[in-house]
């Protein structure tokens, strides 16, 4: 099976447990699962390794969660590319997640996988992390202010096992323009799933790469907003020893 047959057949293995919390969930996810780039960018980077304990912050639906887990089912199949890094299976997934109604979603659809994945339902101002080898924040750390982003990482930092390794997606706010729109999309996205739109704070992505720094990563980052208006950047951060 060749890369992009690959993707549409975890895609679709990955959203198939949202029928389960309705409709919504499940267009909601076929939805970001196919035009969201940073998806299936970890699933062929190999920054998620296989057998990790990954806690996923701002986990929403816990669509990571599922597409960890349906990673296991295609190479099982026989039907993984040999282009791509081993199938992220990880031994375990903790999805942090502020809005209520996603959690439920996220329990309702991924029930079955029992025991490999646990969603909570907390700020992540004050739920604590447990100690992981990955954690990924996808475009939430910009909802609070700059104090509170700081104090964050510091926690994913003590977290994270040495050689651990944190995958942050934010907006880069030098890239005015494209910084704009992204913030206008996660108004409109936040109202439609009927949550209170919040405030945001940016950073530029020289600000975002020294604050990691200083905290003690190597950081390289790479633009992660392919075939979309936005000027988003994942920033892969290595925790040093």
């Amino acid at each position: 099976m060749n890369p992009s047959q690959a993707w549409t057949s975890l895609r679709d293995l990955a959203c198939a447990p949202y029928r389960a919390a309705g409709r919504f969930a499940w267009h909601f996810a076929r939805g970001k699962l196919s035009m969201d780039p940073v998806f299936r960018h970890l699933i062929e980077s190999g920054h998620l390794r296989p057998g990790a304990r990954v806690l996923d912050i701002g986990c929403g639906q816990g669509l990571l969660a599922s597409l960890l887990a349906s990673s296991g089912a295609l190479a099982r199949d026989g039907r993984w590319p040999s282009t791509w890094p081993p199938a992220p299976v990880p031994a375990h997934v903790t999805g942090i997640e502020l809005m209520p109604r996603d959690v439920d979603r996220a329990r309702a659809a991924l029930a079955p996988l029992g025991d490999a994945a646990q969603f909570v339902c907390g700020d992540m101002r004050h739920t604590a992390f447990p100690p992981v080898d990955a954690v990924v924040i996808l475009d939430v750390l910009h909802y609070i202010g700059i104090d509170e982003q700081d104090q964050v990482l510091a926690r994913v930092r003590a977290a994270l096992a040495p050689g651990g390794r944190l995958l942050l997606r934010v907006g880069d706010a030098s890239a005015r323009r494209g910084f704009a729109v992204s913030q206008w999309v996660d108004a409109v996205v936040t109202r439609i799933r009927g949550h209170r739109v919040l405030p945001q704070y940016g950073r530029t992505l020289a600000e975002w790469s020294a604050q990691l720094e200083r905290l003690g990563f190597a950081v390289h980052s790479q633009p992660m907003s392919a075939g979309t208006p936005f000027a988003n950047v994942l920033l892969v951060a290595e925790a040093r020893p």
